[in-house]
């Protein structure tokens, strides 16, 4: 699969469950530590005072892998679909080159007071558009 961002995530010490491996939750957690910090750094996101927000509105996790501490997962990042309010990343989680998961997460971006959809423009959606794969 080609991503157009790439991102490192070391697995901590707690990420093991008592099977020994990384639990199910710990995979959400780095696709959604990596989007945000995506965000924030590339698409000039502020969580405290943006003037809209992503409300995560679906989100799934398809296993393919065992890993486990101690381990640096790389993060592939991409967008598979960008709509007026909405945009859905579609993240690949790897370890040396073995592919550990799939997964996509949908955030509506609403207004922060209103909680109402609300287009994405400018600096944001222009971050957003060089992350589009066809």
């Amino acid at each position: 699969m080609d991503y157009a961002h790439w991102d490192e995530m070391p697995t901590r010490w707690r990420d093991n469950d008592v099977y020994g491996h990384l639990n199910n939750v710990v995979h959400y957690e780095l696709m959604d530590s990596v989007i945000n910090r995506w965000l924030i750094t590339e698409a000039g996101f502020s969580s405290l005072e943006s003037a809209s927000i992503g409300l995560c509105v679906e989100s799934r996790c398809s296993y393919k892998a065992e890993a486990a501490y101690p381990s640096t997962i790389r993060v592939g990042l991409r967008i598979g679909r960008l709509g007026t309010s909405s945009v859905r990343y579609e993240l690949g989680l790897f370890e040396g080159g073995r592919l550990l998961a799939e997964g996509e997460f949908t955030h509506v971006f609403v207004d922060r007071v209103t909680r109402r959809p609300s287009p994405l423009s400018g600096p944001m959606r222009a971050a957003m558009e060089r992350l589009v794969v066809a």
